[in-house]
């Protein structure tokens, strides 16, 4: 039978009609309006900025528990106006409305349904921040949401905003916010930001450094770094909003992670809490690193498992590695990490960007923001990665030359894919050559080397 029992129960009540035994929702919003100092009479305010895959879940996410509290709380989201959708994909979209009964009925009681069926002929077109108001995200076809509430003017979506969720990739994340802050100048209490973003940059000068969304934003808006959240996990957008069981950490001050953890967890959707925000974030930026060859050994060896569990063992002692560099108790991480590598390299976009590459069905001259998936973090990643770690002044004791190299010396996977996505001298090939270099180390001599020397710089963190 096509529509289950639990999306019909989803769409009875994504309209923003509040339901009995709502599992202490409404206390919970009650408490987190006191806390910010809320009037009676005056709503909450949470604004997505953003509106790919994770940012569009996560406000239909909010949406969906508390959207029908409409006195309480509004649940807005921002994403540019302008971008259109191709016929292809209005066609899949057409097939997807038909083949979910409720999405279908609750179209047509919306009046909407006309507009897509003349999208799939040929006689108008759509636009994502249309279509992203009746429940559909561009980047994700196949996985309808709840109608959301959409903005296309930023100043109109967030000068009055009480929660900032940053749904933007790293790569435009301080654009935004510099224009944000020309709308706060005349806050008298400054907002909330979450921010969802998984990439990081690098910087030289005056010393190698990794600089992440959270300082962006800081720096772009001058709001409090203790108002300042990262919330990060082994999360795949489509299957949270579909109930899969999931977790994800929100770091940050004590102030306000508790509070907000407490507030986002679900009973499918657990929220833990945590201090260390940059470290977890430059990690969650990390993994998407290594997604992309991980993709690309799938892809190349035909899915198999040996060699997908070789680069495994060699990547994640690359990424162990790197965070003996990045934290001073690097083990606190690695449940975390690892958990959040795996899901990448599991179903993430990184890992399905370097497959699609490996078999030439995308080439690095089509950029790294795609059509249907959004902006493919990994490739900056690589490029911030490599620079930071190929500077001198890091440099760390080689175990068999007994003489100081950068670190990315001991890093041949990150090498491998700087030559292939940044420098561009390499095939995708060349990430099976590296794996079956005979005088690559066991990768548990890599770990032994960083956990037996102090490698801990906290510079790069921006630490002093």
């Amino acid at each position: 039978m096509v529509g289950s029992l639990e999306t019909a129960s989803r769409d009875r009540y994504s309209n923003g009609s509040a339901h009995p035994g709502s599992n202490g929702l409404e206390e919970k919003l009650d408490e987190l309006r006191r806390l910010l100092g809320k009037a009676r009479d005056d709503p909450l305010r949470i604004v997505g900025v953003g509106a790919g895959a994770w940012g569009s879940v996560f406000a239909a996410l909010l949406q969906d528990s508390y959207g029908g509290f409409r006195e309480k709380v509004q649940i807005r989201i921002w994403r540019r106006p302008g971008r259109s959708v191709d016929r292809t994909t209005a066609e899949h979209l057409f097939e997807v409305i038909n083949a979910r009964e409720d999405v279908l009925r609750r179209l047509i009681r919306r009046c909407a349904y006309l507009k897509y069926v003349e999208a799939r002929l040929g006689d108008r077109t759509l636009y994502a921040d249309e279509i992203l108001k009746d429940g559909f995200c561009l980047n994700m076809i196949d996985t309808p949401l709840c109608p959301l509430k959409v903005v296309t003017n930023l100043q109109e979506a967030v000068w009055d905003a009480d929660i900032v969720v940053n749904g933007l990739p790293s790569t435009e994340t301080r654009e935004v916010f510099e224009e944000i802050s020309n709308y706060w100048k005349e806050r008298v209490a400054a907002p909330i930001i979450i921010s969802l973003a998984k990439g990081i940059e690098a910087a030289l000068d005056p010393v190698p450094r990794i600089i992440t969304p959270t300082q962006m934003i800081f720096k772009a808006t001058g709001v409090p770094l203790e108002n300042i959240l990262y919330l990060g996990g082994p999360n795949i957008a489509a299957e949270i909003y579909n109930k899969e069981y999931a977790n994800a950490r929100i770091c940050g001050s004590d102030k306000w992670r508790k509070p907000l953890a407490k507030f986002l967890r679900q009973p499918h959707f657990i929220v833990w809490d945590n201090s260390d925000l940059v470290t977890h974030e430059v990690m969650g930026g990390l993994k998407n690193v290594y997604a992309i060859g991980a993709g690309m050994v799938a892809a190349l060896t035909n899915e198999s498992a040996t060699s997908k569990s070789v680069y495994f063992a060699h990547c994640t002692s690359e990424m162990i590695f790197i965070t003996h560099l990045l934290a001073d108790e690097p083990e606190k991480l690695a449940g975390p990490l690892l958990a959040d590598t795996y899901v990448t390299l599991l179903k993430g976009r990184n890992a399905w960007y370097g497959q699609m590459l490996a078999i030439g069905q995308l080439n690095l001259e089509m950029g790294d923001n795609i059509s249907g998936k959004g902006m493919i973090q990994g490739v900056s990643a690589v490029g911030a990665f490599y620079q930071l770690l190929s500077q001198l002044s890091l440099s760390v004791l080689h175990p068999e030359e007994n003489k100081p190299v950068a670190p990315v010396e001991l890093c041949p996977i990150l090498k491998t894919l700087y030559k292939i996505l940044i420098q561009r001298g390499e095939p995708a090939q060349a990430i099976l050559q590296a794996l079956r270099d005979e005088t690559l180390n066991d990768p548990r001599e890599r770990i032994e080397i960083a956990q037996s020397h102090a490698f801990f710089r906290p510079s790069l963190l921006g630490q002093p």
